[in-house]
Parts: C-alpha cells; structure tokens; sequence
C-alpha cells in the first residue's frame, strides 16, 4: 500500500518478493484443487484493449520513421500470407524497458514477467489538459487515494488526459513548439518518484508519447521509474472504458534479446 513517509528498503523489496514468492506457491497449489465452475466463476467480466492499432499513421516522436508493413508472401505461392514489419521499438502503445534510459538496465527480454499482470490504477487529468504541460502531481495522486483508497502494492498507474482524441491528427498529438519541442501532459518527477518509493509500483503508463513533459528537459519521470527497475508504457488507448480502480492490466511486453522496449498489447481485465 502506498504509505507516505516511508522510503522501502533494498532489504523490503527482498522481503517483498519472497512473501510474493511464498504466496504464489500457495495460489499454485490452491489452484489446483479448484472446481472448474469456480475458476470460471472468477472471470473477469469484460477484457479491454487499450492498445492503438499498429499503423503508418500513427504518431511517432519527432524524427523516428512511421512503421511500414509490407507484403512478401501471398496464397497464390505457398498458400499462407506474410508481411515484413519495419519499426523503431518505440512505436505506437510501447514499453519502455529500464536500459531506455538506465544504462545496464533490465532489457525487455530480463522484465520480471509476475509485474507484468498488475492492480490497475487510472488518474484522470483530462479536466486540465487544455494546459498541454499538465502533469499528474503528488495532489492527484493524493486526491484518487482519498476517493479510492491507497494505491495497491505493485500497481500499475496510468495517467488519462485525453490526448489520446487528438490521434488521428499526429501533429496536434505530437504537438511541436517553435523549437521542435513537443508538448502534452506527463507524469511530474515529484509523482513519478513518490509511486516508486512510496507506492511500490512496477510500472506507470501514459496516453501520451512520453512519461515526460516537455518542462522536463531532464526527463525526470524517465530517470525515476524506469531508474527504480520500473518500466513505462507509452500511446495507452481507452483508458475511459475502465474504472480508475479494481481492474487488472496485463502487459503482453515485447521479448527480444537486448530490447530497450517495444509495441506491446495491454489489456485491461474488469
């Protein structure tokens, strides 16, 4: 549970695991005994995509090439189809995996895969974001504790702004300055480095291009969760279509040997 003033130590988080350790091998085995009408009784009512469809349209960060996807096999020579996909790994909804910015961080193929299904926690600012510099603040998520309750041990949090209405204008959601800078709503360092100590949460997601806003030319939200071990998703779609508690995300993160991150599908299971 988030618990303001208390700063988790390496000892904790080793403590942590072990109980999450102990506790899995007791869900193994309680599993295994369940009926099959109760395992279906547990279901989950509805499984939201929140993921943007892959496509050369799509905004990417200024400079990167849009994805292309081509055509190398049809029917008519083998009987199955085929296309070459060409992308930079941070394209459409993507993971940012710590060695993003942390060098000789975690790789997309060394992601813990148990923190990659996590308590789903959504914090609107849309109310603000005609401010494309808005940022979620150590407030809001002061504020959705007073409403929700405290922040789940290793949640996922993910910020809403509605930017994701601007997508199918990539300049408006890209949102380019004078100075080629662009603009659009963030996570705050403040915030971003009180869900790590404070909330023990293993990852944070925007509906932006970027953890970062751009009053944050040393890209804080960055440094401090994926720094923590951490890792970020980027370009989330249809955060209004679930609760902003009591859902759970899952993160079909990208393995490739080495990967800084990657287009992933995230799911939301309510």
């Amino acid at each position: 549970m988030c618990a303001p003033g208390i700063v988790r130590s390496a000892h904790d988080n080793a403590a942590r695991t072990s109980r999450r350790a102990l506790l899995g091998a007791i869900g193994l085995a309680a599993a295994a005994t369940v009926s099959a009408p109760l395992a279906r009784a547990v279901r989950p009512s509805r499984v939201v995509d929140l993921t943007h469809t892959l496509t050369p349209r799509l905004p990417v960060w200024p400079g990167n090439p849009a994805p292309t996807m081509v055509p190398v096999a049809g029917y008519e020579a083998g009987g199955f189809a085929q296309h070459a996909l060409a992308m930079w790994e941070h394209s459409g909804t993507h993971l940012d995996a710590p060695v993003h910015r942390v060098p000789g961080g975690a790789t997309t193929d060394r992601l813990a895969v148990e923190d990659l299904v996590a308590p789903l926690v959504v914090i609107d600012i849309s109310a603000r974001a005609g401010d494309p510099d808005a940022t979620v603040t150590r407030a809001d998520i002061d504020n959705w504790q007073s409403q929700h309750g405290a922040i789940p041990d290793r949640a996922f949090v993910a910020m809403y702004s509605g930017w994701e209405q601007r997508i199918a204008d990539p300049r408006a959601f890209v949102n380019l300055d004078a100075k080629g800078t662009p603009h659009a709503p963030a996570f705050s360092t403040e915030a971003a480095e009180y869900l790590v100590t404070q909330c023990g949460v293993v990852g944070v997601g925007v509906d932006t291009l970027s953890l970062d806003s751009a009053t944050s030319p040393d890209y804080g939200a960055h440094t401090a969760i994926l720094g923590a071990g951490r890792y970020g998703v980027e370009m989330l779609a249809g955060l209004t279509t679930v609760p902003p508690s009591g859902a759970t995300v899952v993160v079909g993160a990208p393995k490739h040997e080495g990967g800084t991150g990657g287009p992933c599908r995230v799911l939301a299971l309510v």
